[in-house]
């Protein structure tokens, strides 16, 4: 009796080379990635780059772009887990032509092109509105908390700063003089890679203690400013100032900065507080992020302006004709001022004052234009379900960008380099629903209607390992 079995020849050399088209279906997310590069204007990244052919060949900007947008688009940000994933699976070997970049290669790449990368965002958008995408009749907008690459529990107040400071000085002196006398004094000698690193750390530690003195300063110049307006005003009429005197002014030694990431801020979130950024995003009916935004406010009701307008440069330059119809946003953004922004020609708002979607009964307290055309507004029961819908579009944007690619946290650091950051997770999430929308319509072969995306895990083939999906 004899088995029937298909041989397994691990052995069996290639006769003819492998096709990296044979190794990928039609449909894959990878080959819409090199799709869209293909179409998309990487000026800015190739201006960096020497054109007359001189020194070491560096890797196509276009491969790493891919590289790095297909590695983002499923949640897979660690330049070392990149590389590795050159190595292992299938779809980031068809991107990268079999090459393997190596980490700090792929970290440099994103460093040195961060705002040429996070321009990206406005050319997927014309990809997705060129697809019959960007339905901006109702648009959303909403923020989320996200950590920065440190620690809460890094924090320091500005008398620890110093005295940290203080020791790392007394440390830099103490390691310098001993090197001093057992090699002997070089000014040509290029700094040790440990003392490159205090140096940096010293520098950062300096931020945080320079912005702690510098807001205690602003706190106390605001301060005697107002007390000063008050008593020239007593000075002026004889009589006392409209409002409360402000209490004597009182320093804040407990104030806290972060020495690994100055820009970060203290948020506070529904299970305590967190060390990040306040992540803003202004999405589409069709859950495209038309707008996305970094603050290092905690609030939300500042954020209005500048996201209504950016996403207004955005439209234009994807070249979407339709205007924003209706703009819908939590109590976090409501003020008088926020209402004001209203144009006759613009967005109409719907934006429920504090108090909630309605006035409470019996309540005496008079009502600014904008509050009351807003509850106006919300009592008509058409514009409080078209309010209701905000959850809807917004959250599941966040829902997949936290939960499913599990962008939780910042890989690097500053307030400009994680604004780049986000703008690349946003415009990958735009590429995903392209993606999405290529195989609903036919025109990428078959697609399942995959609502959530999932992080890949790699299985063996007969060509090599092979990304595939859990559903």
């Amino acid at each position: 009796m004899s088995y029937n079995f298909r041989p397994v020849e691990r052995d069996q050399q290639y006769l003819l080379p492998p096709s990296l088209r044979d190794w990928l279906p039609e449909d894959d997310l990878a080959w819409v990635v090199l799709d869209a590069v293909d179409q998309v204007d990487l000026g800015a990244i190739y201006a960096r780059y020497r054109a007359d052919g001189w020194g070491a060949p560096a890797f196509d900007p276009a491969m790493m772009t891919a590289l790095l947008l297909y590695a983002y688009a499923i949640g897979l940000r660690s330049s070392r887990r990149i590389e590795a994933a050159c190595r292992r699976d299938i779809a980031f070997r068809v991107i990268s032509v079999n090459q393997v970049p190596d980490h700090a290669t792929i970290a440099r790449f994103r460093a040195d092109h961060a705002e040429a990368l996070g321009q990206l965002f406005t050319e997927i958008l014309r990809l997705c509105a060129a697809a019959g995408m960007v339905e901006v009749g109702l648009v959303a907008l909403d923020g989320t908390k996200i950590a920065a690459a440190t620690s809460l529990d890094a924090n320091r107040t500005a008398d620890s700063l110093g005295a940290e400071i203080e020791r790392m000085l007394i440390e830099a002196e103490r390691v310098d003089a001993a090197e001093d006398a057992a090699a002997g004094a070089d000014p040509d000698d290029a700094p040790p890679p440990a003392l490159g690193r205090r140096s940096e750390r010293l520098a950062r530690f300096r931020e945080a203690r320079e912005r702690l003195v510098s807001e205690e300063t602003e706190r106390r110049r605001a301060h005697e400013a107002m007390v000063a307006d008050r008593e020239a005003f007593r000075a002026e009429t004889g009589h006392r100032a409209p409002g409360r005197d402000p209490r004597p002014f009182r320093p804040r030694p407990d104030r806290e900065a972060n020495p690994t990431d100055p820009d970060s801020r203290q948020m506070k979130v529904p299970k305590g507080w967190l060390q990040g950024y306040n992540a803003q995003a202004l999405v589409a009916s069709d859950g495209l992020v038309i707008a996305a935004g970094l603050t290092q406010q905690s609030g939300d009701v500042g954020q209005l302006e500048p996201l209504l307008r950016a996403a207004t440069a955005n439209l234009a330059r994807a070249g979407v004709a339709r205007e924003i119809g209706t703009l819908v946003a939590d109590a976090g953004y409501w003020g008088e001022g926020n209402a004001a922004l209203e144009r006759a020609d613009g967005p109409r708002f719907l934006i429920p004052p504090m108090t909630g979607l309605q006035r409470r009964p019996g309540s005496r307290r008079p009502l600014g234009p904008g509050r009351a055309r807003m509850f106006q507004r919300l009592a008509d029961p058409a514009q409080r379900a078209l309010y209701r819908r905000r959850q809807a579009i917004v959250e599941p944007v966040f829902g997949q960008l936290k939960e499913i690619r599990g962008i939780r946290r910042f890989q690097r650091r500053g307030v400009e380099a994680c604004a780049a950051e986000w703008q690349l997770a946003c415009a990958t999430h735009n590429l995903l629903k392209l993606w999405r929308h290529k195989g609903r319509s036919g025109s990428g072969g078959p697609q399942p209607d995959r609502r959530l995306i999932r992080k890949p895990h790699s299985v063996r083939s007969g060509a090599g390992h092979h990304c595939r999906w859990r559903d």
